[in-house]
């Protein structure tokens, strides 16, 4: 989003526009910065066979995942639904990974019925899988290399404590498994956790997964996950992608070599695809000072837009009604029946009721994340698309707070 003449401008569609025709609260995503982060990506790791899967539990909607499909992508899913989403909206089987964690082997089953790649990362369930389908379908394993890869420890997940992958000190157990049950393995993966700060410390945990994978000689490709962080601010540090793929296809390269055989370099983000893609407006309801504070309370809350509460997050804030006016220090809140604060101190163009704030970096976990507390509607979202916009998602109404709820007589 931009300041042209005085006015905010999506992908040259005007932001407050664009809430007078759909209303407020509302999502907006971009598909020219979704576009760019994805050649960005794509161009960061040449020289190898790469294979993107998008991480589409930070955006579910249908015509994301349909864009992403048209650019070459693929889809990593963590639940039965995400695998029916991308199936619905043309993926192929082959291009869509399920890794769920702590599900039941009945969801397995499923994922193995629609014909999709299966990563399983816990022996319980790995050893059920050989007992019932031996090598007549291959598997992935999610192995925990016990690293930090930066960022919010409620993100963080290839620690030792984390709940996610098989371990690397049960690799014995592990092969166990696979042997007792000749398993084809085709793929082995990790994943440390979003806002990867230091490239080194990804490189050393490619290194454990690279290591495990000597083990298997029936590979066809290598998932070394995601967790790229982008920039939240404007002196915000993010991943050096550009640093990390001449070091990691150079290493690829060597490793492909030594193994005999080709395989296919394969990544599953989701933040560093949309994150910078989205935004978030609301409006103003109420500007009230009490003798500490100037809250500026918006017409939505942490059912909207968890994450600052959730994870301690930063999302900047803007005021696209008058962004050049002078600025003035607020705490900007929500409607919700809970401490409810999208960000303290913050200096924004002086605020007055009726003004629409937009926050940045809205495009990932927002939305998904958004729920019907206080049996509040969920916004609708819009799509800006070659300098149109589209709505992809109706608000919700009443209707669909009552629809599956039923009512009994007393």
């Amino acid at each position: 989003m931009e300041l042209v003449n005085n006015r905010y401008k999506i992908d040259k569609v005007d932001a407050l526009s664009i809430v007078e025709k759909y209303g407020s609260p509302l999502y907006v995503y971009d598909t020219a910065r979704m576009k760019n982060q994805y050649e960005k990506f794509f161009n960061a790791f040449k020289g190898v066979n790469l294979k993107i899967n998008f991480a589409c539990k930070a955006l579910t909607n249908i015509n994301i995942l349909k864009f992403f499909m048209g650019l070459g992508a693929g889809i990593d899913a963590v639940s039965i639904q995400e695998v029916q989403l991308a199936l619905r909206v043309g993926y192929k089987p082959e291009n869509i990974i399920f890794t769920p964690n702590c599900v039941s082997m009945n969801e397995i089953k499923k994922a193995v019925d629609f014909g999709v790649r299966i990563n399983i990362d816990n022996l319980s369930i790995l050893e059920q899988f050989g007992h019932e389908y031996g090598n007549n379908i291959p598997v992935c394993v999610r192995i925990n290399p016990h690293i930090m890869g930066g960022g919010h420890e409620k993100i963080s997940t290839g620690h030792i404590d984390s709940k996610f992958g098989i371990s690397i000190y049960q690799m014995p157990h592990l092969k166990r498994v696979i042997d007792a049950n000749n398993m084809r393995v085709e793929g082995v993966h990790m994943h440390t956790g979003s806002d990867i700060l230091d490239v080194d410390v990804f490189l050393k945990g490619t290194e454990i997964l690279l290591d495990v994978a000597k083990n298997f000689p029936d590979l066809e490709y290598i998932d070394f996950g995601s967790g790229f962080k982008v920039p939240y601010k404007s002196d915000d540090i993010q991943t050096d992608i550009n640093a990390l793929g001449n070091k990691l296809v150079k290493r690829f390269q060597e490793f492909c070599k030594d193994y005999g055989k080709s395989l296919t370099l394969m990544f599953e983000p989701g933040k560093f695809l949309v994150s910078e893609a989205g935004y978030f407006f609301a409006r103003v309801n109420v500007v009230k000072q009490t003798t500490a504070t100037v809250f500026a309370g918006l017409d939505t809350g942490l059912n909207h837009l968890i994450r600052p509460m959730f994870y301690d997050t930063y999302h900047h804030i803007v005021n696209v009604s008058k962004p050049k006016a002078n600025t003035r220090i607020y705490t900007v809140v929500g409607y919700i029946c809970e401490t409810d604060t999208f960000g303290w101190n913050r200096k924004i163009s002086e605020i007055s009721e009726g003004d629409v704030l937009a926050f940045f970096n809205a495009g990932a976990y927002c939305f998904a994340m958004a729920s019907n507390y206080n049996s509040r509607y969920r916004p609708a979202e819009v799509l800006i698309h070659e300098g149109k916009d589209y709505l992809i998602r109706s608000r919700e109404t009443i209707d669909d707070i009552l629809r599956n709820q039923v009512e009994i007589e007393f």
